[in-house]
């Protein structure tokens, strides 16, 4: 009997490395056309930018900051098997010689179409059932609502940022509740506040939206939203607890990790992005921070293994492994415990 339903990660979920040239780049070999991309320059300061199929090539978000804008230099298009980036834009994409990260994501067909399961029709909604992700728009009421999601099964994560107006983004966690909320471009503890998400989890059909005028549902402000659901041997969403060790805790996953973005969540502390492109034998050492615009860190001191099930922390830093401390996880599979992707589930 399968394990999982998605045998092959990399159909939806894959990472690209690359080197900028200053002119335009075609990249290939993402497998798919990524709906979502996540891009940052490791090499020197800049910040991070996502680029979706929803708001189109040109149009950026950033998740250390608080604004989108347009750079007619950034990614300018979307292609069956990967992306292309401009011919420059200072060190944001293609700087001749500086060296960079895509995270990209397979959600539906192009835009999708509007979804009106909700009190708030959406604009667009683009969906991977199979993988769990969708990336939909909105405009924001001012006053409690909801929002169709498309997936089909309750989101646990569900990210959020105004594309037409200054505002922090934020973020649901299943494992801390819908009362309370994180700020991905900020290093806050999980907070209480009602009025993002109504303290109101998230069902089959719908996300639900507070009063809260800014950062999830400000009158008249539009609005993306990037909704994660659990798929067994593809994606694992929650919170550990650290155990203050160099011996560090160990977060059970079912598969060998990709991707794992992290977040201490009852105290001030910043978000920390690994992934096995960039370091890719144990101990992993290499991080960036999705709330800052630093160049990458490779460090000791803080360091994390992939393991074959799941991922194990290597250092008693606060931010990561705090015998007191909660932590936030997402994570994204690079192989399956059992599957057909090609690559054998081990121990690095």
């Amino acid at each position: 009997m399968a394990y999982t339903t998605i045998n092959k990660s990399t159909d939806h979920f894959n990472i690209k490395l690359y080197t900028g040239t200053g002119s335009s780049l075609a990249l290939t070999g993402v497998g798919f056309q990524p709906d979502m991309i996540w891009q940052k320059v490791r090499s020197t300061t800049s910040s991070h930018r996502i680029t979706d199929v929803i708001r189109g090539t040109g149009q950026v978000i950033y998740p250390n900051d608080t604004a989108e804008q347009s750079a007619e230099n950034a990614v300018t298009a979307f292609g069956a098997d990967g992306f292309t980036v401009g011919t420059g834009n200072s060190n944001a994409y293609n700087a001749n010689g500086a060296t960079y990260v895509a995270w990209n994501w397979k959600a539906g067909t192009g835009q999708g179409s509007s979804n009106t399961d909700g009190s708030i029709n959406t604009t667009y909604t683009s969906v991977n059932t199979t993988a769990g992700f969708s990336i939909s728009q909105y405009t924001g009421t001012g006053a409690n609502a909801t929002v169709g999601h498309g997936l089909g099964v309750a989101p646990k994560i569900i990210i959020t940022k105004s594309t037409s107006h200054t505002s922090n983004w934020g973020v649901y966690n299943k494992s801390i509740g819908a009362t309370k909320m994180l700020n991905l471009n900020q290093t806050n503890a999980a907070a209480t506040n009602n009025g993002y998400f109504n303290d109101t989890d998230p069902t089959s059909s719908v996300f639900s939206l507070g009063d809260e005028g800014n950062d999830t549902n400000g009158s008249g402000k539009t609005y993306i939203a990037y909704c994660f659901a659990e798929k067994t041997g593809f994606s694992k969403f929650g919170q550990y607890r650290g155990n203050g060790d160099d011996d560090g805790a160990f977060v059970y996953t079912g598969f060998r990790p990709a991707l794992v973005i992290l977040k201490r969540d009852d105290a001030v502390d910043g978000w920390f992005m690994y992934d096995t492109k960039r370091s890719p034998i144990n101990v992993m050492d290499d991080y960036l921070i999705p709330n800052n615009n630093a160049a990458e860190v490779g460090t000791s001191a803080v360091n994390i293994d992939f393991v074959s099930n799941g991922f194990k922390l290597r250092n008693d830093d606060g931010g990561h492994n705090n015998s007191s401390g909660t932590y936030t996880y997402l994570s994204f599979a690079e192989a399956s415990l059992v599957g057909s992707n090609n690559v054998p589930c081990t121990a690095r």
